[in-house]
């Protein structure tokens, strides 16, 4: 099924939103289009599973600055939530169903 430029825009929205607004802005735009949109609905299911798996690794770096390695990992994931919420952005405006790396799906698509 071809996906819709509106399709395209929420989703990328979706992403790009995140920035600034990390739970609200996604939750809305996913609520709101998740129904008429399967494209959106698989972009918002992607971007909480995104959410969840790198708020339980950074919380993991912060434990592991106790024994020092945390003070590299805890930037390594910052940088690394940025530059693929970027990427994720791109690609769902490219129309692409994208699965985020290293994002446990909890919920399922």
């Amino acid at each position: 099924m071809a996906t819709t430029e509106d399709d395209r825009l929420f989703a990328m929205l979706l992403y790009l939103l995140s920035i600034p607004f990390p739970i609200l802005g996604p939750l809305l735009i996913w609520l709101i289009k998740r129904d008429s949109s399967a494209f959106v609905d698989y972009h918002g299911k992607q971007y909480f599973n995104f959410l969840i798996s790198f708020t339980i690794y950074l919380v993991g770096s912060w434990i592991l600055v106790i024994v020092l390695i945390g003070f590299v990992l805890v930037p390594l994931v910052g940088i690394t939530v940025f530059v693929l919420t970027i990427i994720a952005a791109v690609k769902a405006y490219q129309g692409d169903r994208w699965q985020i790396p290293l994002a446990i799906q909890f919920i399922k698509q």
